[in-house]
């Protein structure tokens, strides 16, 4: 299991983070630029990465203002879960970290660390500037 992560501190009180995330239709505004045909509900999102693969997710599981896990739900390159995890860290201030797990073998993994890396620094970064 191939584990990639990364973090940031959001100043807005941990329910405006959840409820941001807990809504798929949002999650379009977090992916990167060679993200393509998008289309979503509340529940799933559908799209195509360019040049590489088309992704359906589904949030399968909602804590709330805890955690919002993703998982595939037509067959995807590899297995593949995305977790946002959600901490409270007081005075309108949350701790939000996007989790990508991912079973890759050895050649997968040397062609997709990077770009999954990226685009979890992506996403954080970008969920900070959205919500500050």
């Amino acid at each position: 299991m191939t584990i990639i992560q990364n973090n940031v501190d959001i100043h807005k009180p941990i329910e405006a983070v959840y409820a941001f995330l807990a809504d798929m239709n949002n999650h379009e505004q977090l992916m990167p630029d060679n993200i393509h045909n998008w289309s979503s509900t509340e529940d799933e999102a559908r799209f195509t990465i360019k040049n590489m693969a088309k992704l359906a997710l589904k949030i399968s599981q909602r804590i709330v203002n805890k955690e919002i896990v993703c998982l595939p739900i037509e067959e995807a390159p590899f297995a593949l879960t995305l977790r946002w995890k959600l901490e409270d860290k007081g005075i309108d201030t949350t701790n939000a970290t996007f989790v990508i797990e991912a079973e890759l073998n050895m050649m997968m993994k040397m062609m997709a660390s990077s770009p999954l890396q990226k685009l979890a620094d992506h996403q954080v970064n970008t969920l900070k500037n959205i919500l500050g």
